[in-house]
C-alpha cells in the first residue's frame, strides 16, 4: 500500500506518518520509485499501535520511543524491560531524595525494596501526596489494598507461561502499557455499581450498595471470592 492508503486505514495523517518516520517510530517503506514507497502490514500494526499509545496513555513521542525501543531490541530478561517500561509510562516523577516512606511500605508487603526502580519513585510520591491530604497510608490500609492487588498482579502474568522471552517482554511492556487504564476505568466503575442505589440489584433481599461492598469484603476476609449477579 502507498503512505496515502495507510492513512486512509489508521486514520492518521500523511503529515503525522512522515513526523513518526522522521522520528524512528515507523520505519521506511520499501522504495519502488524516487518519490514512493511500499507500506505493508507490519506498517499497519506499527501506526496502530502508537495510535493506541497516545490514545490510552496519552504519552509523548519521546516516551512511545522508549516502549517500542523495547519491543524491538528486548532485555534479556522481562523483570528488566517490565522496569523500564514503568520508567516509560505516567506519572513522571522526579527522583524523591528520601524514599523512606516507599521502603517502609515494600518491606512491610513482603516485597524487595529497589530504590533504582521507577515504581518506587511513583510509589514515594503517592505516599507523600496521601499524607499531604490527610489520607492513611497505615498498615491496615496498606493491607486491604494489597490484597487483592496481588491476585492481580499474579493473574496478569498467567499468559506469559511458555512464551519465548521476546514475546514475554513485548506482552509484558504492552500489557504494563495498555491494561493499566483498563483496570482504573474498572475500578472506579465499581466504585460506582457498589456506592450508587440505581445500580444496586433489586427485590426484597437486596441490599444496598454499602451493604454489598460489606458483604465483598467479608466474603474476601473468609477467603472466598464476592457474590455477583
Amino acid at each position: 500500500m502507498r503512505i496515502s492508503e495507510l492513512a486512509d486505514r489508521t486514520g492518521v495523517s500523511i503529515p503525522v506518518l512522515k513526523l513518526y518516520i522522521r522520528e524512528g517510530l515507523l520505519a521506511r517503506g520499501a522504495p519502488t520509485s524516487a518519490t514512493q514507497a511500499e507500506y505493508g502490514p507490519e506498517h499497519l500494526d506499527r501506526v496502530n499501535l502508537i495510535q493506541a499509545l497516545r490514545r490510552v496513555q496519552e504519552m509523548p513521542l519521546a516516551r512511545i520511543r522508549e516502549i517500542l525501543d523495547l519491543i524491538d531490541a528486548p532485555p534479556a530478561d522481562v523483570v528488566t524491560a517490565t522496569g523500564r517500561a514503568v520508567g516509560a509510562l505516567p506519572p513522571y516523577v522526579p527522583q524523591p531524595a528520601d524514599l523512606g516512606d516507599a521502603r517502609r511500605v515494600v518491606e512491610h508487603l513482603g516485597m524487595r525494596f529497589a530504590p533504582e526502580r521507577p515504581a518506587t519513585a511513583q510509589l514515594q510520591t503517592s505516599i507523600e501526596a496521601l499524607a499531604a491530604a490527610g489520607l492513611p497510608v497505615d498498615a491496615e490500609t496498606l493491607d486491604r489494598y494489597a490484597a487483592p492487588l496481588w491476585g492481580t498482579a499474579e493473574a496478569e502474568l498467567v499468559p506469559m507461561q511458555g512464551m519465548a522471552t521476546p514475546d514475554a517482554v513485548a506482552y509484558a511492556v504492552l500489557g504494563t502499557a495498555l491494561y493499566e487504564p483498563l483496570i482504573l476505568a474498572l475500578r472506579r466503575l465499581m466504585h460506582q455499581h457498589l456506592l450508587s442505589p440505581e445500580d444496586a440489584p433489586s427485590g426484597p433481599d437486596a441490599g444496598g450498595g454499602t451493604d454489598v461492598l460489606a458483604a465483598d469484603a467479608a466474603a474476601r476476609a473468609d477467603g472466598g471470592e464476592p457474590e455477583r449477579s
